[in-house]
């Protein structure tokens, strides 16, 4: 856009008098002083130009409540900015700004402060005086430190750090009461990863680092931790667990018939450092036959040292696979690649080829076990590599290592929830939430397994993981189950678990197969399983239609072996007609049909849809592979589009395609039009992507601040597949007790003098209840005549959410004192329910129990202290994280 025509659109907006102005991707350097026109304007969108600088005019917009300026040139903002009053949301991302203006401060009701991808090196103390923002983005700046004044962001519930330079953190950072999210990845900051979280959508609980982070700040209640992984990966047999051994005790006597390993090994290596500080290796060998790689990603953890073994007698080791799923699966970790010469056969590798290709291979290795040539040389290089993981030597609490250790010494298998607690508390480890913490720490780590989530599967501490890889291969490797192509029934189960180490836990051995995704129950046949790994490769018979199709094709630059079955798992309730093989699945769904093919020679995935609802079950497809996708680290890959132009593709079976990549481009440019290689006819860009991807669902909403709204087509589709997969899954829960099983609701409690409060929240709450995402329970519900107080009881034991309306009158009643608040609190203590309090007036909930649980608001700005613009924001807010509480995102 010239000046001219900007100068013109201003114009026109003034005599309009519009509201919502969007000027992005316009190219615009200059923003005219004209701007300041426009008083009426509330919404100012100028994402994605070439602005340097703001004119001081911009203080003239007195209305305006949102402006983004995302993605572009600012070095600086006008000290004008402050006179924004009304501004809630400010973006100003992926900028060039150095300093933060102090006149930000003057923004007394921005909520949303988007400053991400800059090159802030400090932060103005003034920061403080934002007291309404909830969300602030210092993400991928130059920031060492914050100011005290942090602290003073009450409302403040998103904060992300990402990728500074943070070391210390300041005390006041405990006052911030209302944080749900805190992102401290990628800074020099002594906190494992496994606490600070993996990624946007998994990070870990602010009172939880935060709680971690100043107890390990107190040097006479840490440990330096010298301990790491060694992960040893390779073909079936070609020297595994002979070099571990051999690595563990060079001593060690080879046996002519080395067992091979079925799933998984652990043993554990000691060596002193040159310091003469003890150093703990827990050597990993996984079993090498391709029915084990499934089970092998949820143990490929970062922070590891991975050997690559390759037996020189044999041509089938691929390089290119083992070092691209170490790569995939482990962060880029280093590895080592030992070459087994068996015999003394020497083996050629193309050393500079593979280095260049794997900036993680660290060195090429040779020995022969017989005579442990090479082998002294292979333990030195592993203590160097080793001793230098970005973890050794971070603190930890005594406490939590003390309970490791007493963890370790256990003979048994597994312990049960409240056996951990109670070791826990005999070692000086005794707040809840502490416990919990350390034992998903040590699950993340491998330690153990405890899937806190899980119904079942969270009353047990699973204490050797290989243990629980163990069983489930006994029924992988059963040669009836093969023979049945991966089909077996829970008595069959019950014969293969017959041992006394399994007996006792079939149910929850089963539910750990299904959690790594490494079987389902049959849809209509109740207790009859499939491992889709152990599936026929040929094809079944079928018709299909081809007229009219959507299609879209993944091609990838490795391919990871399983993402075909993992697929086939989690849309197992829609799998028409038992129509599933190794390689490809056909779904049913409403009409529609859905044809997902893997060709793993071609390194693709190939999708088609038929029927009514084509766009909608595509979406939700696409959305399940997308999930699978992201679980890999720096996984590669294009999403083809198919052209669909009239001359040649349109109903083609090879129509030419696109990369989506390609085509986002082109609209982001507002170019519209795209050439088919084929036709040589030009194809319009907004239409190829309309066609196939029109229904895209979210999958990671870094910050949840939309509007309220129903959900789209393909979401409600998508939530269907989520409710009937859940079903399936839990169906197996025989020993979770009905209060468990049946939690599913949301019960709200209140003052019956807080009436028209409650009659508010019903409002909002109607869309959510009307499409069935929420099932909301108050005792308004309670039938004329009935038993109420039973009635009440019952919708209690069924709350999976408790949702308290706080008032001086809600913490006066003995109603709710005696009888309703006991079981929730309690619930929430044993259950996992979630309490949410919202805050109706100023009250004494300090003196209460409640005060220890999350509020819905900031208790600091009660409702009925704000206006209604501000009262209608705040319940649209409450309304979402409610319902992300509920269903569990």
């Amino acid at each position: 856009m010239t000046q001219e025509e900007l100068l013109q659109v201003i114009e026109q907006a003034a005599k309009d008098g519009v509201t919502e102005l969007d000027l992005s991707r316009n190219r615009l350097i200059d923003l005219p002083a004209d701007i300041g026109r426009l008083t009426n304007l509330q919404s100012l969108n100028l994402f994605n130009n070439r602005l340097i600088s703001l004119p001081a005019e911009i203080r003239q917009l007195t209305n305006l409540q949102s402006l983004d300026l995302s993605f572009n040139f600012l070095i600086s903002l006008p000290a004008e900015i402050g006179q924004l009053t009304n501004l809630q949301l400010l973006d100003l991302s992926s900028n060039q700004l150095n300093s933060l203006a102090s006149e930000i401060s003057q923004l007394a009701n921005l909520q949303s402060l988007d400053l991400g991808n800059n090159h802030l090196g400090n932060l103005p103390a003034e920061i403080g005086q934002l007291a309404n923002l909830q969300l602030l983005d210092l993400g991928n700046n130059h920031l060492s430190n914050l100011p005290a004044e942090i602290g003073q962001l009450q409302a403040l519930e998103i904060l992300n750090l990402e990728n500074n330079y943070f070391a210390s953190l300041p005390l006041e950072m405990r006052q911030l009461s209302q944080l749900t999210k805190l992102d401290l990845r990628d800074n020099p900051i002594s906190i494992p990863s496994e606490i600070l979280g993996g990624s946007w959508n998994n990070l870990g609980q602010p009172s939880a680092i935060l709680n971690f982070y100043f107890r390990i700040q107190n040097s006479n209640d840490v440990e330096l931790l010298y301990e790491a992984k060694l992960l040893i990966l390779g073909e079936g047999e070609v020297g595994k667990t002979s070099l571990a051994k051999k690595i563990q005790n060079e001593s060690y006597n080879l046996l002519p018939d080395e067992e091979s390993t079925h799933g998984i090994g652990v043993i554990q290596w000691h060596f002193k450092q040159p310091n003469g500080q003890d150093f703990c290796v827990n050597i990993w060998d996984f079993g090498g036959q391709e029915i084990y790689h499934h089970t092998h990603q949820f143990f490929l953890t970062e922070r590891s040292l991975y050997l690559l073994v390759a037996d020189t007698r044999k041509e089938n080791t691929d390089f290119y696979y083992w070092l691209n799923i170490v790569e995939l699966l482990s962060n880029n970790s280093p590895v080592l690649l030992v070459k087994n010469e068996k015999q003394n056969r020497q083996c050629e590798i193309n050393d500079r080829q593979l280095r260049g290709e794997f900036s993680n291979l660290k060195e090429i290795l040779a020995t022969n076990l017989v005579d442990n040539r090479g082998l002294k040389e292979i333990k030195d290089i592993i203590q160097f590599h080793i001793s230098r993981l970005p973890h050794v030597g971070t603190p930890q609490p005594k406490s939590w290592i003390k309970v490791r250790s007493a963890l370790e010494s256990r003979s048994h298998n597994y312990i049960s929830l409240d056996e951990y607690y109670r070791l826990c508390q005999s070692n000086d480890l005794t707040d809840k939430q502490d416990k919990l913490l350390l034992i998903r720490y040590l699950h993340d780590l491998g330690v153990c397994l405890h899937f806190h989530t899980d119904p079942l599967l969270k009353k047990t501490v699973i204490l050797k993981p290989e243990w629980g890889t163990a069983a489930v291969y006994k029924v992988l490797d059963n040669e009836t189950v093969r023979r049945n192509l991966g089909c077996f029934t829970q008595d069959e189960l019950a014969d293969i678990w017959s041992d006394a180490e399994y007996a006792d836990m079939q149910d929850e051995l089963l539910h750990l197969m299904m959690r790594f995704k490494l079987c389902y129950e049959i849809p209509g046949r109740p207790h009859t399983y499939i491992a889709p790994n152990l599936l026929s490769i040929n094809q079944p018979d079928y018709d299909w239609d081809e007229t009219d199709n959507l299609s879209l094709r993944y091609e990838y630059e490795f391919m990871p072996k399983g993402i075909l079955t993992r697929l086939i798992v989690e849309m197992h309730p829609w799998i028409e007609q038992q129509l599933v093989w190794k390689n490809g699945v056909v779904l049913h769904k409403d009409q529609t049909r859905a044809e997902v093919i893997e060709h793993y020679n071609q390194r693709e995935i190939r999708i088609r849809v038929t029927g009514n609802r084509k766009k909608e079950l595509l979406a939700v497809v696409t959305h399940e592979l997308t999930k699978i996708h992201q679980s890999y680290e720096r996984l590669q890959y294009d999403t083809l589009v198919p052209c669909n132009c009239e001359k040649k593709c349109k109903n083609s079976r090879t129509p030419y395609s696109y990369p989506l990549e390609t085509l986002r481009e082109f609209l982001d440019d507002q170019a519209y039009l795209i050439q088919c290689q084929k036709s040589r006819q030009m194809v319009d860009v907004r239409r190829l992507i309309d066609d196939v991807l029109s229904q895209e669902l979210e999958l990671e909403q870094k910050y949840l601040v939309r509007p309220a709204r129903l959900p789209t087509p393909a979401e409600s589709l998508h939530r269907e597949l989520e409710q009937a997969r859940e079903k399936s899954l839990n169906r197996q829960s025989r020993q979770t007790s009905m209060t468990e099983a049946s939690r599913n609701q949301v019960f709200v409690s209140y003052s019956h003098q807080d009436q028209n409060w409650l009659k508010q929240l019903q409002t909002h709450l109607k869309p959510m209840i009307r499409n069935q995402t929420l099932d909301v329970w108050d005792d308004t519900r309670i039938q004329p005549g009935a038993e109420w107080r039973k009635d009440i009881e019952t919708a209690l034991s069924a709350a999976k959410v408790a949702v308290l309306l706080v008032s001086p009158n809600f913490l006066a009643s003995d109603f709710i004192a005696d009888q309703e608040l006991p079981p929730l609190l309690n619930a929430a203590e044993q259950e996992g329910l979630t309490v949410f309090w919202i805050p109706i007036s100023y009250s004494s909930y300090e003196e209460t129990e409640i005060a220890k649980y999350q509020s819905a608001h900031p208790p600091q700005q009660p409702l009925d202290s704000l206006s209604p613009p501000d009262l209608n924001f705040a319940l649209v807010n409450i309304c979402k994280k409610l319902k992300a509480a509920f269903v569990g995102t």
